[in-house]
């Protein structure tokens, strides 16, 4: 069963963003299929912000990856709706891919954010934007009996915060103090053991915040559903067994009303032949 997230994605468009036609399987599936090469073209658009902000990186793996992002994006977008019959409108539908088709452009092109703060505002915008694009891509993993996917998910989501935190931050000497930094502030706990000190651990910590915000309220909310709808099955449980021995009783007292119904309407036995004359 669907959340109401999934229903709401479901029903139209929403932040710009809109399904393939429901009367076109073809575009549906061909926008499935897309689905997980845009993720992961957008993740790799991460990485690629923080390379944009450290001067030993080498910066044209920042600009592939955003142009990789990119064409990938405007692919999938042009296939699916050339595959549903009608482009043009699904086009129209989508203007959110085409902003961030052309932010990502725009970001491949602008000189290092280490030396423009224009680049670097423009290229946190398009983070923000690639971020609303990958959330609305895998909300069908968002279902009422999506824990596990959740708890994953929440797992992966703080690794790989540890492992960027053991990237960026050289306070983060191993990658357990990557793994501790992420988990503090994803929780905002912030103990003071281990702070960021470089800009782009400053940056990176900002999205780790946010992340966790939403993981670990939707890993609390999938417990809290899990809970609720023990409860519900239990409760509908005991209905339906009234339900059922309600039901049984009514079918015991239809046959015994037919049986004697039939006793009643049945012909009166016949009285016996008189005995014979004596002659």
């Amino acid at each position: 069963m669907t959340s109401d997230i999934s229903r709401r994605f479901q029903r139209g468009s929403l932040w710009g963003l809109r399904r393939a036609p429901g009367d076109s399987v073809q575009g549906r599936v061909i926008e499935q299929r897309w689905r997980w090469p845009s993720v992961l073209m957008l993740a790799l658009t991460a990485p690629a912000f923080y390379v944009e902000l450290l001067h030993s990186a080498p910066q044209w793996l920042a600009t592939l990856a955003y142009l990789m992002a990119a064409l990938t994006i405007a692919t999938a977008l042009l296939h699916t709706g050339w595959r549903s019959r009608r482009l043009a409108q699904h086009v129209a539908a989508n203007p959110l891919d085409g902003v961030l088709v052309a932010g990502l452009l725009l970001a491949a092109l602008l000189p290092p954010s280490s030396e423009s703060i224009g680049a670097l505002t423009l290229r946190l915008v398009v983070a923000f934007i690639t971020l609303v694009r990958m959330v609305w891509a895998l909300q069908h993993l968002v279902t009422r009996g999506g824990l596990v996917y959740m708890l994953l998910s929440a797992t992966l989501t703080l690794g790989l915060c540890g492992v960027g935190f053991w990237w960026l931050e050289p306070r983060a000497v191993t990658l357990g103090d990557g793994l501790w930094l992420a988990f503090t502030t994803a929780a905002t706990v912030g103990y003071g053991d281990i702070v960021p000190s470089t800009p782009a651990s400053k940056i990176f910590s900002v999205f780790v915040v946010m992340l966790g915000f939403g993981v670990l309220s939707l890993v609390t909310a999938a417990i809290a559903t899990r809970w609720i709808e023990t409860e519900e099955r239990i409760i509908e449980r005991e209905i339906l067994r009234d339900v059922h021995l309600q039901m049984d009783a009514m079918h015991r007292e239809i046959v015994a009303l037919r049986q004697d119904l039939l006793a009643v309407r049945a012909p009166a036995p016949l009285p016996p032949p008189p005995p014979p004359r004596a002659a």
